[in-house]
């Protein structure tokens, strides 16, 4: 099993924890030395931006030893680029699968099929119809491309998928594919990967050694938190590039000495800080609360705000929002009006009263059901007149009867809340089991709390 053990310490040596994919991969490299003529499965990797998807494909087939192919399918629209030109056009080419392997140079190669998600389709056909072909292991063994026309044995081909959505992805397409989630990282997770690979890399890139520069772990923090707010580690390695080019400049001129780079000193590299912890100070008042999103770039926190002055039971509702989130907005307010008493409310609180409800950051598109319980924590806040805590967060679906549904991207949404500097999730009790994907180190440093019926939700978060 030597090969194996070598696979490891590639994967390793390339990639920080994903123990999930690295897992998956050892796996199938298993079988495949047990079993030669293994069908390959089909790896779909799908994650926010950033977070190493492609670079994962590189390091497998650096693993197994094989060739490395990638296309990009993003924007594609005619089928003719997967299958291939009959010849009698002229200009005739063959699909983009068989040119792949032409440039490879082998019949085995890992094969990456990058954003399959923004596949298109027009009148000259759907490319995601014709990939299907492609991508069903009981199929490929024989796939026709129109420009060589004789069948063509993909088997033994391991094909790697990525996308940032899954919901994009066409229906059938996605059945096919074996979908591996790549969640984001976490502050501690982001401070390894700088220091293991992004440090070294920007160094080499810039001519610099590390006699020339020192980045100091307190920067390193810094930049994480206040410089850049991502799933990925993209915009962590500009800044750090940013750093090397400050210091670059230093050192053509002639500056001999060591520059070491702590905290204090990054204003002077990457000018004013560009992300702020403002959970405690919109939550101050009554009617805000915090909600967790999620997003294709990782999770966000979102605030609910909730107004009232004098009027005829209007209800207004403003910051981009999607028809499933206004819904859940009337269903929290059908909710606190049949159980005002019990939420100890005065009864007749909407009878001359219009609400505002309003989601900021009013520029971006919001839509989805799971900040129900969010709208109705903030309902009750206001009605009350009790401020949610500042440091609780929340996600959830709800129900006129009062129940709490559970909620998906549960990672992407935790994370977020840790990024903002939230100590406690309210959760629905539903969503329990997702909390295994979360790593050990944010399990113990925050609360999570579950709840099945809505009125919990108020004594656990209105001060």
């Amino acid at each position: 099993m030597h090969e194996i053990s070598n696979a490891r310490i590639i994967l390793e040596e390339d990639h920080y924890n994903l123990e999930k994919v690295k897992k998956r991969i050892l796996e199938y490299l298993a079988v495949r030395k047990l079993k030669d003529d293994m069908k390959g499965p089909i790896l779909c990797f799908v994650g926010p931006p950033g977070v190493g998807k492609t670079s994962l494909g590189k390091s497998i087939a650096r693993a197994m030893g094989r060739k490395f192919v990638r296309i990009s399918l993003g924007g594609i629209r005619d089928e003719a680029e997967i299958r291939g030109h009959r010849r009698t056009y002229v200009g005739a080419l063959p699909g983009r699968i068989i040119q792949g392997l032409k440039r490879a140079g082998s019949n085995n190669p890992v094969f990456m099929l990058d954003e399959v998600d923004k596949i298109g389709m027009d009148f000259r056909g759907d490319p995601s119809s014709a990939l299907l072909e492609v991508l069903d292991p009981e199929q490929n063994f024989s796939f026709s491309d129109h420009y060589i026309d004789v069948g063509f044995d993909l088997s033994k081909v391991m094909f790697i998928t990525t996308a940032n959505v899954l919901e994009t992805i066409h229906q059938t397409l996605r059945d096919r594919m074996e979908v591996l989630e790549l969640p984001g990282y976490t502050e501690y997770e982001k401070l390894m990967i700088a220091k293991e690979f992004l440090i070294p890399k920007q160094l080499t890139e810039h001519g610099l050694s590390e006699e020339h520069i020192e980045l100091q772990d307190d920067a390193l923090t810094t930049i994480i938190t206040s410089y850049t707010r991502e799933a990925g580690v993209r915009n962590l390695e500009r800044e750090i590039a940013s750093g090397c080019r400050g210091v670059a400049k230093d050192v053509a001129e002639g500056k001999k000495e060591k520059t070491i780079i702590n905290s204090d000193a990054l204003h002077k590299f990457l000018g004013p800080v560009k992300f702020f912890p403002e959970v405690a100070e919109r939550t101050s008042e009554a009617g805000v609360a915090t909600g967790l999103a999620w997003t294709p770039t990782g999770g966000d926190i979102i605030f609910v705000e909730v107004t009232k002055m004098k009027g005829e039971k209007g209800l207004t509702l403003t910051g981009q929002l999607g028809d499933v989130m206004k819904e859940s907005a009337q269903a929290a307010l059908s909710f606190v009006r049949t159980k005002a008493k019990k939420l100890g409310i005065k009864e007749d609180f909407f009878d001359k009263a219009d609400l505002h409800i309003h989601v900021p950051a009013g520029g971006i598109p919001k839509d989805g059901p799971s900040a129900g319980l969010t709208i109705f924590v903030a309902l009750t806040s206001l009605f009350t007149n009790r401020p949610v805590r500042s440091d609780i967060a929340m996600t959830g679906e709800i129900t006129l009867r009062g129940l709490v549904l559970p909620v998906g991207g549960i990672k992407e949404k935790v994370l977020a809340g840790r990024r903002a500097g939230i100590k406690t999730i309210i959760l629905p009790k539903k969503n329990e089991k997702d909390l295994e994907e979360i790593p050990e180190r944010i399990k113990k440093e925050m609360d999570f709390k579950f709840i099945q019926k809505m009125d919990e939700a108020v004594a656990m978060a209105l001060t």
